[in-house]
């Protein structure tokens, strides 16, 4: 791979292609991209969509919203560190007009949507859809799909949902955001369909990261960019953007550092505890003096959680930058923070927040609710719109069709794109609103 193709700016529908040297500098294209997320209607969804604990009333829990826009400010210094050292390794660059910040702005765009595809109450929102294919009502379609397809539901996979989101063709509106080509790249943390799923040593196969209606513009973007194609013959995956591992670390770092700093937060992890965590991360960088300077807890917590994100964005990049040409083979097989110097800390950091965040009886309780209201949305909505299509309307499909935006009241042509478009709305719905049309459809 190289870098002149995969830094290109090509968006859906050009027929020209686009010079970095042509390009506005009083907007980049590569900022447009940002713009573009920005005033999306599924990214202001995020707002209601859990990051750490489902439904939270408290007003210091991070949501999709807040977390995707500190991934974002992180993936921006982790570009422009890396994009003025491949500058310098690769001069060619400069002379067609990119600059340090062009990095930036991809990398920040690319992590500003890397949640934009996921369904409410977190994680478990993915998996509540997944089963409700694999061994709920959903069942009884698997006959009528292929096997790729019925993959796609039954790994229904918050990745590709966002891809789909950022490029979906709609009546009058060709190639959804159109954004720029490497900016998608970027956002591809997995570039592969769903099938075959076998476990490898790449980090890139560990989950998918296409779903089977995008295959033919993702196959447009992959050859733009000059993607190394990596899958078997009949099957469609690539070797990673090399960018897709800075926007994967900037989440990697906050995740790991700010869930944990929720967890404080909501008292589910001990503040004394915690802080000797992250002061065993920091212990090369900490400034003794002005942290017991510091009077109070919380802003003790502040202080360490900054110098934690700050030293693991310098490792990233370096880790990055020292692994440039085995990256541009395709061939590095490890997320960066994986091969940092400072795994184990990560790994202690982590090993707690499951223990004491993920599974504390708080969020278990409400990830059991979102399955259930999950799983009464897709039984509705799919019903309606398959009755729809078959032309044996109900008077009550009729009223839950209604509730439908109206730009997906109009059934699909295939069993597939109906379950996939049906998925997907309720993927896009945030916690509170899912939750309020549950209660009306039960009646509460």
């Amino acid at each position: 791979m190289n870098w002149e193709q995969l830094l290109s700016l090509k968006r859906y529908g050009d027929t020209q292609k686009r010079l970095r040297t042509s390009q506005d500098e009083t907007r980049l294209g590569f900022e447009v991209d940002y713009d573009r997320i920005i005033f999306s209607d599924s990214f202001r969804s995020l707002q209601d969509k859990t990051q750490v604990v489902p439904l939270s009333k408290t007003d210091f829990v991070h949501t999709r919203l807040t977390h995707s826009l500190e991934v974002s400010v992180v993936a921006r210094s982790l570009g422009r560190i890396v994009g003025e050292q491949i500058l310098k390794n690769h001069p060619t660059l400069l002379k067609q007009g990119y600059k340090m910040n062009d990095f930036g702005a991809i990398v920040a765009t690319a992590a500003l949507a890397h949640d934009i595809g996921n369904p409410p109450f977190g994680h478990n929102g993915e998996k509540a859809i997944g089963e409700y294919f694999k061994n709920g009502n959903g069942q009884k379609y698997k006959d009528f799909l292929d096997k790729k397809q019925w993959q796609d539901l039954i790994d229904f996979e918050g990745n590709a949902n966002g891809f789909k989101i950022i490029t979906e063709n709609k009546e009058g509106i060709e190639g959804g955001l159109r954004l720029s080509y490497a900016t998608l790249g970027a956002f591809i943390k997995y570039p592969k369909e769903s099938l075959p799923k076998k476990p490898t040593n790449q980090i890139a196969d560990k989950k998918y990261g296409i779903f089977q209606s995008e295959i033919p513009f993702f196959n447009e973007v992959a050859l733009e960019l000059g993607l190394k194609v990596s899958g078997e013959k009949g099957s469609v995956a690539f070797k990673r953007h090399p960018l897709a591992y800075l926007v994967e670390a900037a989440d990697d770092i906050c995740y790991t550092i700010i869930d944990f700093e929720d967890g404080i937060n909501l008292g589910l992890i001990e503040e004394e505890f915690a802080l000797e965590y992250l002061i065993k991360l920091v212990k090369d960088t900490i400034n003794s003096k002005k942290y017991y300077q510091l009077k109070y807890k919380k802003d003790r917590l502040s202080y360490l959680r900054a110098l934690a994100i700050g030293t693991l964005i310098k490792e990233a990049a370096t880790v990055f930058l020292n692994n440039e040409a085995v990256i541009l083979k395709g061939e590095y097989a490890y997320s960066l923070l994986e091969k940092c110097k400072y795994e184990a800390q990560i790994n202690d950091i982590i090993k707690l927040s499951v223990e004491k965040i993920y599974k504390s009886r708080e969020v278990v309780e409400k990830e059991l609710t979102g399955y259930t209201i999950i799983t009464k949305l897709l039984d509705v909505f799919i019903e309606a719109t398959n009755n729809s299509h078959k032309g044996s309307l109900t008077n009550y499909d009729k009223l839950i069709l209604s509730l439908l935006p109206e730009n997906i009241q109009k059934p699909k042509e295939t069993l597939y794109l109906r379950l996939l478009s049906m998925c997907g709305y309720v993927a896009s719905l945030t916690d509170g609103f899912a939750l309020q049309l549950y209660k009306k459809l039960t009646g509460n």
